[in-house]
């Protein structure tokens, strides 16, 4: 036994499915009987019910040091048990994006790792995306990048609905759109000037529905933002260089637009496992076992934290 995994949830299903298929033994534990049916069923695997600070009381005698972590647990757990198995010894951890309910939370996060001298990494499959990783290898062909825009606009009139509740939803662009943002800025660079606008506001996200913005980023290029939660949109990401404009809409589609047309074609990825597991996961798990200098530290994640702050900038 040297991995385990946090949750039984649908996320947990996800990396069951791509445990299994990289021929790795695995414990799962989880806290809900419901969720351990549709895992069991999903995965023809036992979970140990009972939660996680259970499961370390009694397997304290276990070297945790010597074993991997993949916490998938409900959002607003997800820094509450990051810091538990943190102080129990465990060194080499894969936690869900973004890291923790919210900016605070994923701060004492990644104080725990420091002080516990832990590697601890988060997940965001999106930037191990077929397209992804063929968008930076076709950047890198045409000399880099200049400039790039995103959209993350979120459905507001399903979101506001959800069962996860007010603490999650008020996080969302966190706990959610980051997965744009971050990909953005991980292809494009970080941002080193920003200028960020807000309005709007639901009860479900009072901070804000309607985000623009553009800056500068450390690799030289222009970018520019938006998203509207309470109109229609979609997730979209588009780099370009002076040779071609690469469109990821859907993200996990890979489309160019060469300079002096107006035909967009579409790239051929080597997309495979992106289609027989959740996108991006499979890599992201091969990463985390075998080269997780390819995962977002946490101590890049806060980095990141303040460019999630200028998003939702205070409005006077």
């Amino acid at each position: 036994m040297k991995i385990i995994l946090v949750g039984c949830g649908p996320m947990a299903i996800e990396y069951a499915k791509v445990l299994g298929a990289q021929n790795k033994e695995f414990i799962t534990i989880g806290n809900t009987k419901k969720g351990a049916i549709n895992f069991e069923k999903e995965i023809n695997k036992k979970v140990v019910l009972g939660g996680i600070e259970l499961w370390l009381k009694n397997n304290y005698e276990l070297d945790f040091s010597s074993l991997k972590i993949i916490i998938t647990v409900n959002e607003n757990l997800l820094g509450i048990i990051s810091r538990l198995v943190l102080r129990y010894g465990f060194k080499e951890i894969l936690i869900e994006k973004p890291g923790g309910l919210d900016i605070e939370d994923i701060i004492y996060v990644n104080s725990e790792a420091l002080i516990n001298k832990a590697n601890v990494y988060i997940g965001y499959n999106r930037r191990f995306f077929s397209s992804t990783l063929k968008v930076i290898k076709l950047i890198k062909k045409d000399g880099g990048i200049s400039s790039f825009n995103f959209e993350f606009t979120e459905w507001g009139h399903i979101i506001k609905n959800l069962p996860q509740g007010k603490e999650i939803l008020n996080e969302w662009l966190i706990q959610n759109s980051s997965h744009v943002i971050d990909l953005a800025f991980h292809v494009g660079g970080s941002p080193l000037e920003i200028k960020s606008f807000v309005s709007g506001g639901e009860e479900w996200h009072p901070r804000g529905t309607i985000f623009s913005g553009a800056g500068v980023s450390d690799k030289n290029a222009l970018f520019t933002y938006n998203a509207n939660w309470e109109s229609a949109g979609r997730w979209w990401v588009e780099f370009l260089t002076k040779k071609n404009r690469y469109i990821m809409k859907p993200m996990e589609q890979l489309y160019v637009q060469k300079r002096g047309s107006i035909a967009v074609e579409k790239v051929e990825l080597e997309d495979e496992l992106d289609k027989n597991f959740k996108p991006g996961l499979y890599k992201q798990v091969e990463a985390f076992l075998k080269s997780p200098e390819k995962l977002m530290n946490i101590s890049e994640q806060i980095k990141k934290l303040p460019i999630y702050k200028q998003i939702l900038l205070p409005r006077k």
